[in-house]
């Protein structure tokens, strides 16, 4: 059993690694129905519950520092990968349309969290708080809105759960949807306008000193965004931990803007820590929540038929097409791993759009989870 840090560590580090590695190079099916993020979140939690490590205060202690100084490291970096420049380029029916898909997903969770409240856990609000971060932005923003509500790590496993069977089941229903666009587009009575010309976005190889230089620098405005987060006012809400990633990727927006950004290495540096981070977390958790899962997965499924119905509602109003309705949700649902392949099957051209607005839900997505979490709070019995 291990009871000391270095140990925990390499295990940690191992663990983070493997599925993504293992991802990279089969390219299993597999992945489709449980991304690695999932799997490592599950697996590590195996290794817990079996008594690899034990909870002695070296390792708690490894674990706490850990799970403080990465989250706002990984979001600055996330953040410094966005062009805001970019992003509003793509213009305004395409930022309309996504505008639509996010806000059927949040109206989708409110109703959602209406119907359930009475039958779901005590904190059901905060797992569908988590749930709206990571379905409008990605897994780092369901971490930042986790750890700053509260959300208990036993309930995690389900919201992360839910997110992988509807996610799945949406994209392989958006991938197949190639043969009804046209029949779409003439209910909607879709406009034919050309969509924008964007660039597709290249990215030089990260080199040692690049990552190194990142590393140190994201640590720095982590540890900077901590200590200036402990001298503002806090509430139910905006707690420190809140306002540590909310400085964390105001900070990452405005080096975005410099030419800082211009050196590679901080989007595969924060790939690997979003592993590492989520990691740590399962280190601290058990199988104990497991019991809502199936409850859990059915207010997942039912909160995308919704969405669904809402968005196509939307479409109708506003005359929508398809390819943008389908990418605009799985830019939130699946994020920037699965939004440009959809784009891909309709038109090469969607593909940067499809990257952009995938970029804005990391944006956007830690601050969506704390607004939903003061909404459905204020519902919760």
């Amino acid at each position: 059993m291990i009871e000391t840090l270095w140990p925990y560590l390499a295990i940690i580090l191992v663990a983070a690694g493997l599925f993504p590695s293992l991802e990279k190079r089969y390219r299993w099916r597999f992945f489709s129905v449980l991304p690695p993020i999932v799997l490592t979140y599950l697996f590590v939690t195996a290794l817990a519950v079996g008594g690899l490590w034990s909870p002695t205060g070296e390792v708690q202690t490894a674990q706490r520092v850990m799970t403080a100084h990465l989250l706002p490291t990984l979001l600055f970096l996330l953040m410094v990968t966005c062009d805001m420049r970019a992003i509003l380029k793509v213009g305004p029916r395409v930022l309309l349309v996504y505008a639509c898909a996010m806000s059927s997903i949040l109206l989708a969770i409110i109703v959602v969290y209406a119907l359930f409240r009475g039958v779901l856990p005590q904190d059901g609000w905060k797992m569908l708080a988590a749930l709206s971060a990571t379905w409008t932005g990605g897994s780092a923003n369901l971490v930042a809105v986790k750890q700053s509500i509260g959300l208990d790590d036993n309930l995690l496993p389900p919201v992360l759960l839910a997110d992988a069977l509807c996610y799945s089941l949406w994209v392989l229903a958006l991938l197949s949807s190639g043969p009804f666009v046209t029949r779409f587009n003439r209910w909607s009575r879709a406009d034919a306008r050309p969509y924008p010309e964007l660039k597709s976005p290249t990215t030089e190889p990260a080199d040692p000193g690049g990552i190194l230089l990142w590393l140190g620098l994201a640590l720095i405005v982590g540890l900077g965004a901590a200590r200036l987060a402990a001298s503002l006012p806090v509430s139910m809400m905006l707690t420190t931990t809140s306002w540590t990633v909310l400085i964390a990727t105001i900070a990452g927006l405005i080096i975005a803007r410099t030419p800082l950004a211009r050196i590679p290495g901080p989007g595969p540096l924060a790939s690997a820590l979003l592993a590492m981070l989520v990691a740590v977390l399962a280190s601290q958790s058990n199988f104990a929540g497991m019991a809502t899962a199936p409850l859990f997965v059915l207010v997942g499924l039912l909160t995308l038929l919704i969405h669904i119905t809402l968005l196509a509602l939307a479409a109708r109003a506003f005359r929508f097409d398809l390819q943008l309705c389908g990418i605009s949700s799985l830019s939130g649902i699946g994020g920037v791993a699965s939004a440009p392949v959809l784009a891909a099957t309709y038109t090469p051209v969607l593909v940067p759009i499809a990257v952009l607005l995938a970029s804005l839900g990391f944006v956007l997505g830690t601050g969506i989870g704390l607004f939903m979490a003061s909404v459905l709070s204020a519902m919760s019995p």
